[in-house]
């Protein structure tokens, strides 16, 4: 397995755990839910650490799509490269830093905003090596 295709599978793993903190969140404040809350949404309020962590769980699924595209266009052209595997590797600690500063509610210094760009331009740099070396 390339590192690429690693980080992938690391990504998957971690926004496919994402929701966890969500459900817990809601379950200890609204208690299990009951047959009429699958017909009519609760709507007392969450706690706030509740709503910062559904944050990032979209978020996550929103970039990896895009993210696993170029992995797999990259695997399939045989590419893989040390800033293909750089960029994909600080792709992933740049979701899980961002995940963990959303629901953790750090807010200092633009943080969230920061790491999140930091993963975007090293999707960006993965999707423009990968896109130069299978032309």
């Amino acid at each position: 397995m390339t590192t690429e295709c690693r980080y992938l599978l690391f990504t998957a793993i971690l926004t496919g755990c994402l929701w966890i903190p969500v459900v817990v969140g809601y379950v200890s404040s609204r208690g299990p839910l009951k047959p009429i809350d699958y017909k009519i949404a609760p709507i007392t309020p969450l706690p706030d650490w509740v709503n910062r962590a559904n944050r990032p769980h979209i978020n996550a699924v929103e970039s990896l799509t895009p993210f696993a595209a170029v992995v797999l266009v990259g695997h399939a052209a045989s590419v893989s490269s040390p800033v293909c595997a750089l960029s994909a590797a600080v792709f992933f600690f740049a979701r899980l830093s961002h995940a963990a500063l959303h629901i953790g509610g750090f807010s200092r210094f633009m943080a969230r905003t920061v790491v999140f760009t930091v993963g975007w331009t090293a999707f960006m740099v993965f999707a423009v090596e990968v896109a130069r070396r299978a032309a």
